[in-house]
């Protein structure tokens, strides 16, 4: 993977939080309603991620009827949707809040309906707020054909970025789950 997204001259090596999940540990939803990762959106991806080694993730989501574009083949939005998804995965790793600001994608083959993508990600350099970092899908396995990749760029923000901006229902929703206010918490350690 070479990236596009390029980081400044200056830019530092991004850090594994010591308390981020143990490599092959699942990394769970961020939000249940999540169209990328949420486990309540029938239609969503439902994608499912695993902490890798370093600042590494993988990731899988089978495409479904739903998800298709041309007659039999993933939509190309949706494709792109399981790379940003696979990217913010790396948030876990870090400790991090952040929102994507940048989303180069090449599609490189078509990827059928009832085909597993298979996803890395890596965070590859941090500058300030920016986050640097590069994802891949692959079908057939792990290491089958490079159907989709994608160079990005992430923003780090505080969670009052979302209750700002999100809808109240939902804002209100989220905060009386333990599960979603233990996980904000758990970022609030970061300057």
């Amino acid at each position: 993977m070479s990236p596009r997204v390029t980081p400044p001259a200056d830019a530092t090596a991004p850090v594994r939080h010591p308390s981020a999940p143990a490599p092959g540990e699942p990394i769970g939803s961020h939000y249940e309603q999540c169209f990328g990762c949420g486990n309540d959106q029938a239609q969503g991806l439902q994608l499912r991620a695993y902490a890798g080694e370093g600042v590494e993730v993988t990731a899988e989501f089978t495409v479904k009827p739903a998800h298709q574009g041309a007659p039999g083949l993933a939509h190309g939005g949706v494709l792109a949707t399981a790379l940003d998804e696979t990217l913010g995965s790396l948030n876990w790793l870090m400790h991090v809040i952040s929102v994507t600001g940048r989303l180069e994608t090449d599609f490189l083959r078509p990827v059928p309906v009832d085909t597993v993508l298979y996803l890395t990600a890596r965070a590859t350099a941090r500058s300030g707020r920016k986050i640097y970092c590069q994802a891949e899908g692959r079908i057939g396995g792990p290491d089958g054909p490079l159907a989709v990749r994608a160079d990005g760029l992430f923003i780090e923000v505080k969670v009052e970025h979302f209750i700002d901006n999100g809808r109240d229902e939902e804002i209100e929703a989220a905060m009386a789950d333990p599960d979603q206010v233990r996980r904000a918490r758990a970022f609030e350690v970061n300057p």
